[in-house]
């Protein structure tokens, strides 16, 4: 019984080991060739980059084979990681870019504004301030008819939870210019949801 408890205990404490290893460590080491550490990155992260690209490129597939490369480029470049931004601000400017080019490259500048694609993401977003059964279709429509300019802000804020600092160094435009951009698709949004009945969503 007591083998059991030590055991488990040691399981317990590699657990939070593992969890308490923060991402500039894994880059570290991902950097050095140590592909296990590869894998706990890579586990951390692609479900976010992979809903992130998919806002952008609207197409599952596309998503799909955007994020092998995303983490392939971890994989070759994590040693030029330098620690002026956080390591998911980092993660999020390599996504961006590799969404945007394969948007150009297959000729997608013209996205189609009125398509809504179905995203499953359970977290806590301006959805939640709504009535899901009822309204959640209603935003993801008003977000989707948004310029792609205002939709990667609300997408970047609502959905990734970034700070204006942060938005600015992903997309590479200064804070002021996030914040105009922010305040425009704020206003445009709350306009397209009162048009369809809707009131309000979260500040």
């Amino acid at each position: 019984m007591q083998n059991v408890i030590a055991i488990n205990d040691a399981a317990s404490q590699g657990i939070i080991a593992a969890q308490a290893t923060s991402d500039e460590m894994l880059l570290e080491r991902i950097a050095d060739g140590d592909r296990t550490s590869m894998h706990t990155f890579y586990a951390r992260h692609n479900v976010r980059v992979y809903r992130f690209i998919l806002r952008i490129v609207r197409d599952a597939t596309m998503a799909e084979d955007l994020v092998s490369q995303v983490f392939l480029d971890v994989w070759r470049t994590a040693g030029q990681f330098e620690r002026r931004s956080q390591v998911s601000t980092w993660l999020l400017s390599i996504a961006r870019f590799k969404a945007l080019t394969s948007l150009r490259q297959r000729r997608y500048e013209d996205i189609d504004q009125e398509e809504v694609r179905e995203i499953a993401d359970e977290a806590d977003t301006p959805e939640t301030s709504l009535d899901r059964r009822t309204t959640s279709a209603i935003l993801r429509a008003c977000v989707a008819k948004l310029s792609p300019a205002h939709r990667e802000i609300i997408n970047l804020v609502y959905y990734h939870e970034k700070s204006v600092e942060e938005v600015g160094a992903i997309i590479g435009i200064p804070q002021s210019t996030v914040k105009t951009r922010m305040f425009y698709a704020r206003k445009q949004l709350a306009d397209l949801l009162r048009g369809c009945g809707v009131n309000s969503i979260a500040a």
